[in-house]
């Protein structure tokens, strides 16, 4: 097993650690999930639609967090800046838990996202400071196999927890969860921010980053296909509830739903972390995101005009697009964050801000017209795969205007 670059552990040991970083997200996502009947009783909200907003605003605190942490970590280092969003994730989840009304809790939650942003966009600046290129896809796609995992296990985690505790107690696993992780990369990684490469913070520090970051056509343009793609996936994540559990009455069986579906998604990331390096990063994009949006299709002209189909018909359906998003996710900020390694501190926080916000009002959007069946979560597919489709091409026109 290799070594990686500036480190004494392997590169398997490296991969494990940022997953874990990064999944602590999804942790605080998908764990929650089969608690929020739980906490919309607690907090006198019985209407899914009001609890959506549990899962996007820790979304909108993950884009605004970035754009700080990220930046910071150019000249403070990489470190300093994890343990800080940590410490913040602790007391935000204190919030959370001893919330009595739903404002304070979507408060608590965004806090919580804030703090998440540091290790979230952090691993991603470690990796670019290490990896370029289709070695840093093959990297990021492992990285979320083991990051993928969690959307499967979490939810069930959740309920078991919830069974045998409350759901408050669902938010200090996950604290604990956190910390723990922290203090095994406090340990074992060393800072990739060295005098060498150390930017000087000063008040244009973030300022010019920008502007180099706006330079980079193809930055800006995959930086918007995967605002575009997180903003189905959101929807998904918040209406799944609704949709399996509402609209199916699949109540217990629900996590084992979420779980199995998240699956693909893992096992289509896997693969493509297995053939980035013999078929490039761009074109198993390109594929993915126009099979994704021909099965989008292909569900909205089938069931247009009737209720739900069957649950396999439409886990069969939500799979495909699952397995397109693993071959999506990775590569798309591979390519973003490919012209930017020399910013990648600012150029990580830039990428998640600007593709976060942009899928947080596409989730909430969208989300307020999921009611009696799930169509429109495929209209939603289908217009975010048409519009990335459209960005494609126009990136293919300035380079043919350039030449």
């Amino acid at each position: 097993m290799t070594k990686t670059k500036t480190t004494d552990i392997s590169e398997l040991e490296f991969i494990a650690m940022m997953a874990f970083l990064m999944s602590n997200v999804a942790l605080s996502i998908d764990g929650i999930l089969p608690g929020l009947a739980d906490i919309g009783v607690a907090l006198n909200y019985t209407n899914s639609n009001d609890l959506q907003g549990i899962i996007t605003m820790i979304f909108l605190g993950l884009g605004i967090g970035q754009l700080f942490f990220g930046t910071l970590s150019d000249s403070l280092g990489r470190k300093p800046i994890v343990y800080a969003g940590v410490i913040t994730f602790s007391l935000a989840t204190i919030i959370v838990v001893n919330a009595t009304s739903l404002e304070m809790m979507l408060f608590g939650r965004f806090i919580q996202g804030v703090g998440l942003s540091a290790p979230r966009s952090v691993s991603v600046s470690i990796i670019r400071d290490l990896y370029k290129g289709d070695n840093m896809a093959r990297i990021m796609s492992f990285i979320t196999v083991i990051f993928i995992l969690v959307p499967m296990i979490a939810p069930i985690l959740g309920q078991w927890i919830l069974d045998v505790f409350y759901w408050q107690a669902i938010f200090y696993f996950q604290m604990i969860f956190t910390i723990v992780t922290v203090i095994w990369f406090a340990l074992r990684q060393r800072e990739t921010v060295t005098d060498g490469n150390r930017l000087k913070l000063t008040k244009s520090l973030f300022l010019d980053g920008a502007k180099e970051f706006f330079k980079h056509r193809d930055t800006v343009v995959y930086t918007i296909i995967s605002g575009f793609m997180t903003g189905s996936f959101m929807v998904y994540l918040s209406t799944s509830k609704q949709i399996f559990q509402d609209q199916y009455g699949m109540v217990s069986e629900f996590v084992y739903i979420f779980g199995g579906i998240s699956f693909f998604l893992g096992l289509a990331t896997f693969f493509n972390g297995s053939i980035v390096i013999r078929y490039g990063m761009k074109k198993l994009a390109t594929i993915a995101l126009y099979t994704f949006t021909f099965s989008a299709l292909s569900y909205c002209l089938l069931f247009s005009s009737s209720s739900n189909p069957s649950i396999y018909i439409i886990m069969a359906f939500i799979a495909t697009q699952f397995l397109c998003i693993g071959f999506i996710f990775g590569n798309v900020r591979a390519l973003a964050m490919q012209p930017i390694g020399h910013i990648a501190g600012v150029g990580a926080s830039l990428n998640g801000f600007i593709s976060t916000i942009m899928a947080v009002p596409i989730a909430v959007y969208i989300g307020h017209f999921i009611d009696t069946t799930a169509l429109p979560l495929f209209i939603g597919f289908l217009s975010c795969g048409l519009i990335s489709i459209a960005c494609l091409h126009l990136l293919k026109h300035f380079k043919k205007e350039a030449t």
